[in-house]
């Protein structure tokens, strides 16, 4: 079952992948535009909002709850499902290290907490929303996210720099991956709750896994370096979202893995791409 889906944000890592994989299933896609569009009124007439608007961390408490809400009335004013991209924020740093559907959401930090709360509105006020809970992001394109902006930089010259304890597994998810699901999730919404918690397994893995695999993909040794802590604090009064990685960066000393199989259940047949695929097609624009 196909459709159209309004893309909010079509120009950053989730709405770009979002979009393309919308377009190659045959739906009729929509992409906001910041400088003309009215929310409510491109909404009318849409089957899915894919919920991609993501300010910088810094800005998050000033400006996530009020674009949510702006989603929400549309959702309920035009019955839009939102594709609502999950993160692991909303767990805290005294859970682990299996997350799923069911795991509680502990976090007392100010991202968690802003997450939980953003999440919890969606399900009180009865839209229906498709959450699709994720590690971070591996994308095809260097978007500024933790791996290509702190950790691959230097990749090309076979150094990977970690953010955390490098024994420690880590969820990821393949940004293409992730969009596909979503359109199969979409195309199958008319069977899921009004309110669907699905975790996406993508990979886990350790850092010394994840230099491995980078080894065979570039085809040379990949040396482990710690992500330079110090250096960010320091630049910290001129780049304020650094408070964010900061606050963050306990996820990278904490064990965690997204459990697959509620994700398997409602998309049984889903094929994700291979590890090493995946991440040749990570660093491709990164060397």
């Amino acid at each position: 079952m196909t459709g159209t889906i309004l893309v909010l944000g079509a120009t950053g890592r989730f709405g770009r992948n979002i979009a393309d994989a919308f377009a190659r299933a045959g739906w009729r896609v929509r992409c906001f535009d910041r400088s003309r569009d009215d929310l409510d009124r491109v909404a009318k007439g849409a089957d899915v909002i894919a919920m991609g608007w993501n300010p910088r961390y810094h800005r998050w408490a000033a400006e996530m709850p009020g674009l949510h809400a702006a989603v929400r009335r549309a959702a309920l004013r035009h019955d839009c499902t939102v594709l609502l991209p999950g993160n692991v924020y909303v767990f805290g740093q005294n859970s682990g290290p299996v997350w799923d559907q069911d795991t509680p959401h502990r976090a007392t930090n100010p991202l968690g907490r802003l997450r939980i709360e953003m999440e919890a509105a969606y399900r009180t006020e009865g839209v229906r929303t498709i959450v699709l809970r994720a590690g971070d992001f591996l994308d095809t394109e260097a978007s500024g996210n933790w791996f290509d902006a702190l950790m691959a930089k230097r990749i090309g010259r076979g150094i990977l720099r970690y953010p955390g304890a490098r024994d420690v597994p880590h969820a990821w998810a393949f940004l293409p991956d992730l969009a596909r699901a979503f359109v199969a999730l979409a195309e199958t919404r008319a069977q899921l709750p009004q309110f669907a918690d699905i975790p996406f397994p993508g990979y886990t893995l350790t850092g010394y896994e994840m230099a491995d695999a980078l080894a065979r993909v570039t085809g040379q040794p990949v040396q482990v370096r710690p992500v330079r802590w110090g250096l960010l604090r320091m630049a910290r009064p001129v780049m304020p979202f650094i408070g964010g990685l900061l606050e963050m960066r306990y996820l990278w000393s904490l064990p965690h893995r997204l459990d697959g199989a509620r994700f398997a259940e409602v998309l049984p047949g889903f094929q994700a791409t291979p590890l090493d695929e995946a991440l040749t097609r990570t660093i491709a624009p990164l060397r």
